[in-house]
């Protein structure tokens, strides 16, 4: 019986794929983007909860009427998921032999073993954390290499992908870097979709809490309407190259 740890189980989700979905949070992570709301979930041990992947799907089914009436399903976030990998699997086979559909909200930033897992995913929600190496190195404190490979084995598969990117005040705001996201992702293959999230501060106690430095304490929340102009531009762009 594969086990793994788990942050939390939200059963209503409306914002991490199509419909309403039960978004599972694994625990641990190994990025330290500087905009994390959720630094609880970066540790991969003495934190969270110990669950079989029965025991998650068992829970999982319990809402399957109201999910899969809206054409819902469940979104393992985190935290990372990839970093669990053989959990990771047993859970979505599980998902799929019940009827389940499965988004992925990842980094990209696992240990492998991505073509196993992606064969049964049926959406992924990536998180463009940057995309040049050194900003993505200074926002995340990680090197981009491994998302890039992930992305490659994703492409590959032909999986089909909502794009998810934080719009920062001072980092990834400029109109000069959304011009450059936005011809970034047309170079990517099946994305059906854009989400642009307007940085906020709502995690910021969680960093008091915990005794950890917020890298942005300074920084104000992103205009939500400035986030929302640019990101129906890029879908915009993204519809024309679909019908083309």
């Amino acid at each position: 019986m594969i086990k793994g740890t788990i942050h939390s189980i939200e059963s209503m989700g409306l914002v991490d794929g199509p419909g309403i979905r039960v978004v599972v949070f694994f625990q641990g992570c190994k990025l330290r983007c500087a905009y994390c709301h959720n630094p609880d979930t970066w540790a991969e041990r003495g934190g969270g909860t110990e669950i079989s992947a029965e025991e998650l799907i068992k829970k999982i089914l319990r809402f399957k009427p109201y999910f899969s009436k809206s054409g819902g399903g469940v979104t393992f976030s985190g935290g990372e998921p990839l970093l669990q990998p053989e959990f990771l699997i047993e859970c979505l086979k599980l998902c799929r032999e019940n009827g389940i559909h499965t988004a992925l909200d990842t980094a990209g930033y696992g240990l492998g073993n991505y073509e196993e897992i992606l064969n049964y995913v049926d959406l992924i929600l990536f998180d463009v954390k940057h995309i040049k190496k050194e900003k993505y190195k200074e926002l995340t404190l990680s090197n981009i290499d491994e998302s890039l490979k992930f992305l490659e084995v994703a492409q590959r598969l032909e999986k089909k992908m909502w794009i998810r990117h934080v719009v920062v005040p001072g980092i990834t705001d400029s109109e000069e870097h959304l011009e450059e996201l936005s011809k970034y992702i047309m170079t990517i293959k099946n994305v059906e979709k854009v989400e642009l999230l307007p940085y906020h501060v709502l995690g910021v106690n969680k960093y008091e809490i915990m005794n950890i430095n917020y890298r942005l304490k300074d920084v104000k929340p992103m205009n939500k309407e400035y986030t929302k102009k640019w990101q129906d531009k890029i879908n915009e762009s993204l519809k024309k190259r679909q019908g083309s």
